[in-house]
């Protein structure tokens, strides 16, 4: 039996409530909606790391970042590439015969790109800028900052996710004649801000027709400093919905024209006769919080708007369509044993994740109870944090500032903080000594003997 296809397609900043499927009210995803009709979404999958460059290490590493110790992006204090001689994913495969393609955003190493990793061939996102000026395109547009605008000088058909999907496309023709097995992987960077996203998608959502996150009426009381500092950074402490809608519409934008090219991609598949032997899996990075509790991006925080993502499954005959997975899944370390195993090669043992097999084939649970993640700080600053989170309630640990804790079931925006109340004092305990039980188990190094006392004893305001 030939080995099966892998193609995966990974975003960058797509909140898990961007989604037909997981129940926006009116954002139109038809083909990652029939993606997951006839496959399986993963409803509780979250991020090791909400940061691009950690958690795209961690996808390729197979390893939490505080263990690949690339932590943080490179404009900040601790600009440091994953450490050498570790095992991948993509190196893995290409041993065991798979041609491996690369299109779009690198983001894993300063120096050196996918064809150090394994991958055989190597589309830099970069090169799209040069595409466009040789078509005849004026540059994108900028005038609006991080914020967005509309891209009045190209179709859709010329936008940058169009030139993504087509170079997919195109090493999905050239795998169909060669015969041999394939793990391709898309990574467009949107839907990143600054969302600059061409007619008719940049007026597709009218603003006053988008209804607020329900994160948004945030007055962030009892919250940690930087949250409110970040509004201030940002320029956007007293917006008002109203500020914020086109903001949000350019994005929703965005997310339906990558859907739109998705679904050439899938078309392709089928017509090139791939469909029945290819693993396709959707999924991003992290999310965004674009007005989420006021804010912008996702920096030093851990609510749901930017740990939780969204991840889709199809593989015919190996998935029953339409299937919903609620067990927790850390999604970048979890797809790394995934992709070895779907391929038959052996997991590398640096590797952490569990393999989503067992999920694919129907069995309910993994054995995780609650889900982690980390952060480290970034271009406002170091900042270490740690997140664990159950069905109900979410533990915040910030080394540095106000810990939090949120009650999911009642408040499922995280509104307010129940760290500091004493009616929860043996909840927050329960959580702390969850958080430092997975610190053992992960080998993380912030656990030292001072850590372990103020989680364990309690000495943590």
């Amino acid at each position: 039996m030939s080995r099966p296809n892998i193609l995966l397609i990974h975003s960058d900043q797509h909140r898990y409530d961007c989604l037909g499927v997981t129940g926006h009210p009116i954002l139109k995803t038809p083909h990652l909606d029939r993606l997951a009709a006839e496959g399986m979404i993963f409803t509780h999958a979250f991020c090791p790391i909400p940061l691009c460059i950690p958690v795209r290490n961690s996808l390729l590493h197979g390893r939490w970042a505080t263990q690949h110790l690339s932590i943080a992006n490179w404009d900040t204090e601790a600009p440091r590439p994953p450490r050498e001689g570790l095992p991948t994913f993509s190196q893995a495969l290409r041993d065991a015969g798979y041609f491996l393609g690369y299109v779009g955003k690198w983001h894993v190493h300063p120096e050196k790109d996918a064809r150090a990793y394994g991958f055989h061939e190597y589309v830099p996102e970069e090169t799209y800028d040069e595409w466009r000026t040789a078509a005849g395109y004026p540059p994108r547009p900028r005038t609006n900052g991080w914020f967005g605008e509309i891209d009045p000088h190209i179709p859709p058909e010329a936008s940058r996710l169009a030139w993504g999907a087509d170079h997919t496309i195109r090493l999905l023709e050239a795998c169909a004649a060669s015969g041999a097995p394939f793990f391709i992987r898309w990574d467009p960077s949107e839907p990143h801000l600054p969302n600059v996203v061409p007619e008719p998608y940049g007026s597709m959502y009218p603003p006053a027709e988008i209804p607020p996150w329900p994160s948004f009426p945030d007055p962030l009381i009892g919250k940690p400093y930087i949250q409110a500092q970040q509004r201030r950074t940002w320029k956007v402490d007293g917006w008002t919905w109203d500020d914020w809608a086109p903001v949000v519409s350019r994005y929703l934008g965005e997310i339906t024209l990558m859907d739109a090219q998705i679904g050439r991609v899938l078309d392709a598949l089928d017509r090139l006769g791939l469909a029945e032997n290819t693993l396709v899996i959707y999924t991003t990075d992290h999310g965004d919080l674009c007005g989420g509790h006021g804010m912008i991006d996702k920096h030093f925080i851990m609510y749901d708007d930017v740990v939780r993502v969204p991840l889709i499954m199809r593989w015919p005959g190996h998935i029953v369509p339409g299937s919903r997975c609620d067990a927790f899944v850390a999604h970048s370390i979890d797809l790394a044993t995934t992709f070895c195993e779907v391929a038959r090669v052996s997991v590398p043992e640096t590797f952490q994740g569990l393999s989503l097999l067992p999920l694919m084939a129907g069995e309910p649970d993994n054995g995780r109870q609650d889900i982690f993640a980390t952060y480290h700080g970034n271009q406002f600053g170091l900042y270490s944090q740690r997140m664990v989170r159950d069905r109900r309630w979410k533990y915040v640990w910030n080394a540095t500032a106000e810990d939090e804790l949120y009650d999911l079931e009642s408040d499922p925006g995280e509104l307010h903080n129940l760290a500091a109340d004493p009616a929860y004092r043996d909840e927050l305990a329960r959580l702390r000594r969850r958080l430092v039980a997975w610190m053992e188990e992960t080998g993380d190094p912030l656990l030292n003997s001072w850590i372990r006392v103020q989680l364990l004893e309690g000495l943590k305001a």
